[in-house]
């Protein structure tokens, strides 16, 4: 996916959701719809060393089931440093409902190939206590470490690696819209800075010692 121009603080009239926001708004207005959400989360990552390379929207409708008749709005943007390090990717996920905004925020980081991480249970373990330690409490902190093979033919030690420390968006913060979004996302991206300057990160992508407990 090709980069977009880096849009500066004073350009976010317009922002990353291509939608010119409410002129009235003020700080304390809950989110309810995905272009105000988009433009103070782009406006936080921009100001604190992220540089937007993708936006996606998507509309879906439930045809059947518990939620029938009812429209859903997604979108996925996609960030990357502005120092131009290929090490990490921060990814947000935003969902519209009838029952109100919700999402999430996700450093991404490649790890070494599989036969290079050694005890899959103990690398979890070692990056769920970079989490947690790194990250605040109070909130939900997903994690997950995935391996992906090229072709079905490629040997299992040769996968890739990825792990993605996630952060829910809490409630709170999309009802006390950018006075409360702003401080909360400064705060994740400060714990992710920390996380990718952590001795863990770096023994899991650059050395071929194994970490220990």
């Amino acid at each position: 996916m090709a980069a977009q121009k880096r849009v500066n603080r004073s350009d976010l009239d317009f922002g990353y959701s291509g939608r010119a926001t409410v002129e009235n708004q003020t700080v304390t207005d809950p989110f309810l719809t995905l272009e105000p959400l988009i433009d103070a989360i782009g406006e936080v990552a921009n100001a604190s060393g992220w540089d937007l390379s993708g936006l996606q929207k998507t509309t879906s409708h439930q045809f059947e089931g518990r939620w029938e008749g009812e429209s859903t709005r997604s979108a996925y943007l996609f960030f990357h440093p502005l120092d131009g390090s290929d090490m990490a990717s921060l990814d947000v996920y935003l969902d519209e409902t009838s029952r109100g905004m919700s999402g999430n925020v996700a450093l991404v980081v490649g790890l070494r190939p599989l036969g290079r991480l050694y005890d899959a249970e103990r690398i979890l373990t070692v990056l769920g206590r970079l989490s947690a330690r790194e990250l605040a409490r109070g909130q939900r902190r997903p994690l997950s470490l995935r391996f992906r093979l090229s072709d079905a033919e490629v040997p299992a030690p040769e996968a890739d690696s990825e792990v993605r420390f996630k952060v829910r968006i809490p409630n709170p913060v999309v009802r006390g819209g950018r006075a409360r979004l702003s401080p909360w996302l400064d705060s994740v991206l400060e714990g992710f800075s920390e996380i990718l300057r952590s001795p863990e990160l770096a023994l899991l992508s650059d050395t071929e010692e194994a970490p220990t407990d």
